[in-house]
């Protein structure tokens, strides 16, 4: 049976590729990076078959003529390869993410949607850039809608991660698997709601939602300089109690937030925990590791690293911070 051995969160941001010499916060940004490469020594440690990627996608994968709640995939894998990202073919192991997917389904709680053929972007890339570089091991990709309202709930995507333990631990054959949440934590993107943009920036950015599925790159140029003109609102505070949460064993509570409550007390950047927690539920919520947490305002994002290690799940340290 397949066996979950390590389970990570890691915040994003592809600034970290395109803007490391203009950032100012060489220290915290130093740091966040040594902890993500600590990481990744840890999961090369473990030797795991396969590892599970929960991420979000930022509309270069999925648009708004199709927008899923949960999106599997289960073949072909492509990334986008945007801002410095890891670019092209993916390897999927094909085999796991189509049981997890049928299992999934059988199981009669989900209609999950998945994807053989799913192109993904810097939401789960970052991590395969950072995480997993130099490993020789698949991945399972899944999608997560964060930032296009309605949101699944956050007790949904609980849920959905409690029947994807179920679907892991029913696998048939010996398999080490790492499951990784990539986003977050507090920071705010200069993106509308798609369903009331105001400005010209806004309705280019839901224009380029809409008709961006055989173009996407063509509206690049002018996303980043929107983003890149975005101020930072980090809330140090706010990523604090959720890191608390997460080594106090309790990330369950997460469960228990609303969009509307993380819209505005950590920005809609913020959605992205949903991905954390459900890393967390998949390992039964055991306590975490705090290895960063650094605000990067040039990145616009609150930068944090947990690690959830099942062979010492009541030992956890708190690591660095700023």
């Amino acid at each position: 049976m397949a066996t979950i051995v390590l389970g990570v969160g890691a915040s994003h941001s592809t600034l970290m590729n395109t803007h490391w010499e203009e950032t100012t916060h060489k220290a915290e940004a130093g740091r966040f990076r040594d902890a993500l490469y600590a990481t990744r020594d840890r999961i090369a440690a473990v030797a795991p078959d396969v590892v599970l990627i929960i991420g979000s996608n930022h509309f270069r994968g999925f648009w708004l003529d199709l927008i899923p709640a949960f999106t599997l995939g289960v073949g072909e894998c492509i990334s986008s390869g945007e801002s410095g990202t890891p670019k092209g073919p993916q390897q999927v192991d094909v085999d796991f993410a189509r049981h997890l997917a049928n299992e999934v389904i059988e199981s009669g709680r989900f209609d999950l949607a998945y994807s053989a053929r799913l192109q993904i972007d810097h939401g789960q890339s970052h991590a395969i850039q950072y995480l997993l570089e130099g490993l020789d091991v698949p991945i399972v990709p899944l999608v997560v809608n964060v930032f296009a309202p309605p949101l699944p709930t956050f007790q949904r995507c609980a849920e959905l991660a409690t029947a994807l333990r179920a679907a892991i631990a029913g696998y048939p054959k010996d398999k080490r698997v790492v499951v990784i949440a990539s986003g977050g934590l507090s920071h705010q993107l200069p993106w509308p709601d798609w369903r009331d943009p105001h400005g010209e920036d806004e309705d280019f950015m839901v224009q380029a939602w809409l008709d961006g599925r055989e173009n996407w790159s063509d509206y690049d140029v002018r996303r980043r300089q929107i983003i890149r003109a975005a101020e930072a609102a980090i809330t140090p505070e706010f990523d604090d109690r959720v890191l608390d949460l997460f080594v106090g064993g309790k990330a369950s509570e997460l469960a228990e937030y609303s969009t509307s409550y993380v819209d505005e007390a950590a920005g809609n950047g913020a959605q992205e925990l949903r991905t954390w927690l459900m890393m967390a539920a998949i390992m039964h919520y055991i306590p975490a590791e705090r290895l960063a947490y650094e605000a990067v305002p040039e990145w616009l994002t609150g930068m944090g690293v947990a690690v959830l290690d099942p062979s010492n799940p009541y030992s956890p340290s708190q690591g660095t911070q700023s």
